[in-house]
């Protein structure tokens, strides 16, 4: 039994993936159709490799069920030319014909899996899954990073902030001398840099915000000037 809908869907809560057969046996077709649509999925058919392109130019997809044998254009090259246009697409390839040679040029374009017909229906659910839990994988960690610069951004800006501070508010300086971490809680900052600023870590800062102006910098020298820190 599969995982439910949101537990392995790329980013979406509400919008099923999106997945686009290509597959010119129409009863292959409208079998995959039928099982895939069971299982939550929006899908589409395209029976032949420039039906395939033109619809990948129109609209996009998660995912590309891929047969290699086609009436009109080779299936690898469909494949080939759908990562070049759409990278962030899967593709799972399905085939009657399978070989050494296509199976690794398949892996070698980024196809995600490689199932030979027959092939029964827990193989291409599966097969389905993986691949969609892996764009799910790939954009959690791409937020996780866009986050994570984003915090830097911020405690960046907050550094910078306190530091002008000093230097224009005699009683917030002072302030901070008398009671330390306490006057920082306002600001958005992690331990490390509320250690920095009161331990006057020159290194830390300029490693984190860059050089400081002149300005910034008379906090930390008139710091490590106090014998009270």
């Amino acid at each position: 039994m599969t995982a439910p809908l949101q537990t392995y869907s790329p980013g979406y809560t509400e919008v099923p993936p999106h997945i686009l057969i290509m597959e010119d046996e129409e009863v292959v077709a409208k079998g995959l159709e039928m099982v895939l649509t069971e299982e939550g999925y929006n899908v589409d058919l395209a029976f032949t490799g420039e039906q395939a392109l033109e619809t990948f130019s129109s609209d996009k997809y998660d995912l590309l069920v891929a047969d290699l044998r086609l009436p009109d254009i080779d299936g690898m090259e469909v494949v080939k030319r759908v990562k070049e246009q759409q990278p962030e697409t899967e593709v799972v390839v399905i085939t009657g014909y399978s070989s050494v040679t296509s199976a690794v040029d398949a892996m070698k374009i980024g196809v995600f899996d490689y199932l030979t017909k027959p092939f029964v229906e827990t193989e291409i659910k599966e097969a389905v899954h993986g691949a969609l839990q892996k764009i799910h994988e790939e954009e959690a960690r791409i937020k996780g990073r866009v986050s994570n610069e984003e915090s830097k951004l911020i405690e960046k800006r907050e550094l910078i902030s306190v530091l002008d501070r000093t230097a224009e508010d005699r009683e917030f300086w002072a302030d901070l001398m008398d009671n330390g971490y306490e006057v920082l809680e306002d600001y958005t900052l992690s331990n490390e840099a509320k250690v920095a600023i009161m331990s006057g870590d020159l290194g830390w800062i300029n490693r984190n915000i860059g050089e400081l102006t002149q300005k910034q910098l008379m906090f930390i020298s008139n710091r490590s000037e106090c014998e009270v820190w």
